[in-house]
């Protein structure tokens, strides 16, 4: 479950920084930015650091 949360985020970043290049999705891309920090602090917080 851990490395899914990881694999998750990284491609929510990625997809994140696609989206600030190519701007075609607006909003979405920084919900999505969101979401991947957060499923990084949530791991943060539950003591199993990157």
């Amino acid at each position: 479950m851990n490395n899914l949360l990881y694999l998750i985020a990284v491609i929510l970043i990625i997809g994140w920084i696609l989206g600030f290049f190519v701007y075609s999705a607006g909003a979405l891309i920084h919900a999505l930015l969101v979401l991947a920090i957060i499923a990084i602090l949530i791991n943060i917080i539950r003591g199993r650091a990157v």
